[in-house]
């Protein structure tokens, strides 16, 4: 594969999780919103690189990829926007839902997955297992992503976003798109 085109796995093989985590410990997750965390199971076909993955991205238009790097180990949430992440490279364990929620989703992420994030939902690394680089991207025209730790006064701003018109990964098709079944 070159560096300047990013293979995409088609549509109709793409394997896809989506979670509902409830409202727990100052942690909104999904509670505010319809939508849940949709998880694209090697939507890119490795080996990745950013700048193909980003050119990709920007093509589709929906998202503007903003850092690379791997995920943080202190649960967050974002109030102001929601998150697309991919992986660029290794693999992880990772949390969403927040540390002590009965709840909460924990998952082993590799190379060419994709999650989509709601704002409010908490997220964290639990254990690298491996060079895990992540590419962060949000979407075009929204806020400026904030880091919340749970607590603070968000409902209003996450219950205020709009939802994905098309898929950020796929276009004007893709699991974002669709109704829970699958």
């Amino acid at each position: 594969m070159s560096s300047s085109s990013a293979c995409l796995t088609p549509l109709a093989s793409l394997r896809v999780s989506r979670y509902h985590i409830p409202s727990y410990a100052g942690f909104p997750n999904t509670s505010l919103s319809p939508h849940p965390v949709v998880i694209y199971h090697r939507a890119f076909t490795p080996p990745l690189s950013s700048s193909a993955v980003s050119g990709h991205l920007r093509s589709i238009g929906v998202v503007d990829p903003q850092w690379t790097y791997p995920m943080y180990t202190q649960p967050h949430f974002h109030s102001t926007t929601h998150e697309v992440l991919v992986v660029l490279s290794g693999s992880a364990r990772l949390q969403f839902g927040g540390p002590r929620n009965p709840d909460k989703v924990e998952m082993r992420v590799e190379e060419g997955d994709v999650m989509v994030l709601p704002a409010g939902v908490g997220h964290a690394m639990l254990k690298d297992e491996g060079g895990l680089m992540m590419l962060g991207c949000y979407p075009k025209g929204g806020e400026q992503w904030d880091h919340c730790t749970g607590g603070e006064e968000v409902e209003r701003r996450i219950r205020g976003l709009g939802w994905f018109e098309r898929d950020p990964i796929y276009g004007d098709e893709g699991p974002v798109l669709r109704g829970e079944a699958e």
